[in-house]
Order: structure tokens, then C-alpha cells, then sequence
């Protein structure tokens, strides 16, 4: 089969997509900008996949990754320090190693997709790889699948949950200090002292 010019143009547009988002997971200073922008470049390759007639892989691709980038999105607006990236902070260690590593990947993935004679073996007509995917979804899987998806939605609404400011013991925030926006500096969202006498005055009033 020989693709049309629109799948060409598919694949250019879907592998900028997924370079360019993968790239600025790196060069946020948010986790959960990082976390988004790691699921559209999944979702890009999902697309991709798609196009090359890998519809188990794309498929799959999109229904994992989406469930896990907003489970892991939510848990670091629950758990770590600086999920908005109110602080500058950077999303890479060891910066070398980790570029070294990157060029090196990248020179052999492209030698591996420009120089190898991969097989021509196209699947025969009869054979539906959507209908294969329904058939394990409904199939004998379907008790493995559906409990999986139960834990991942309880695991959302506890996180919603423990994350809200109002708690069951009161509010979340009470007694907590929130990061500086710069180092050292006053703490973000903390109302000025002058503030804080306006509004007992007005109370009082």
C-alpha cells in the first residue's frame, strides 16, 4: 500500500508534535506542565502509530498514557513541593551524561530506521487488528481490565480528595508556609501585615 500525501503530511505534523512537546518536558519549570506535555508527545506517537496500521499499539498508547499522565499530574499537586513551578526549577540532572546519552539514542534509532530492510509481510485482509483489541478487551480479559480501571478511578477521586484545601479535620493549608517566589524571599500568597490588620479591623467592625 502506498501512502497518500495526507498521511505524509500526518506523520511530518504528528513527529514534530512529539519532538518538540518531548523536548519541552525538559525546559519547563512546572511538573505538571512536564506531565502534559510528556502525554501529548505520547499521544502524537500514538498517532503515528495509527498511521503505520498499528491500531493495537496506538490504541493502547492513548488509553494507558492519558490515565497515567493525569494520575501522575494529580499525585504531584497532592505530594511535591513545587507542582506549579512557582520556584525556578530545573527538570534535568546530570546534563552531559543526559545529552551524550540522547545523541547517542538518536544516531542509532535513526541508522536502525534509514539502513535496516525491514520485512514486507502485510497481513492478510481477513485479519482486523481492532477486532482482535475488542475481543481481548471483552474477552478473557475483561475482569483484569475492568478492575484495573476501578482502582485508577478510586485512586483519582482519593487524590481529588486528599489534595482539596477543605479536609474532613479542617482546612488543608492551616499552619503550612508556602514557597518563596525567589530564594529566601517572602512566602507566595501570604496577605502583607497591613493586610491582615485591615481585614480584623473590618471584622471587628
Amino acid at each position: 500500500m502506498t501512502p497518500s500525501l495526507g498521511t505524509h503530511v500526518a506523520f511530518g505534523v504528528l513527529a514534530v508534535l512529539a519532538v518538540s512537546t518531548g523536548w519541552r518536558v525538559f525546559c519547563t519549570d512546572s511538573m505538571v506542565r512536564a506531565s502534559f506535555f510528556l502525554l501529548l508527545s505520547f499521544i502524537a506517537v500514538g498517532g503515528i502509530m495509527l498511521l503505520l496500521t498499528a491500531e493495537y499499539l496506538g490504541v493502547a498508547m492513548f488509553f494507558m498514557m492519558a490515565v497515567e499522565m493525569m494520575v501522575m499530574a494529580l499525585f504531584m499537586v497532592m505530594f511535591m513541593m513545587n507542582p506549579a513551578g512557582l520556584n525556578p526549577m530545573k527538570m534535568v540532572h546530570q546534563e552531559r551524561v543526559a545529552i551524550v546519552a540522547g545523541v547517542v539514542a538518536f544516531v542509532v534509532l535513526s541508522a536502525v530506521a534509514v539502513l535496516s530492510d525491514f520485512p514486507d509481510a502485510p497481513l492478510p485482509a481477513e485479519h482486523s487488528p481492532v477486532v482482535s483489541l475488542g475481543r481481548e478487551l471483552l474477552g478473557d480479559s475483561m475482569l483484569v481490565f475492568e478492575t484495573a480501571g476501578v482502582v485508577l478511578l478510586t485512586t483519582m477521586v482519593g487524590v481529588v480528595v486528599l489534595s482539596s484545601r477543605r479536609g474532613r479535620y479542617g482546612r488543608a493549608d492551616e499552619g503550612s508556609i508556602p514557597p518563596g517566589l525567589e530564594p529566601g524571599g517572602a512566602p507566595a500568597g501570604q496577605p502583607e501585615e497591613s493586610e491582615e490588620e485591615d481585614s480584623h479591623a473590618h471584622h471587628h467592625h
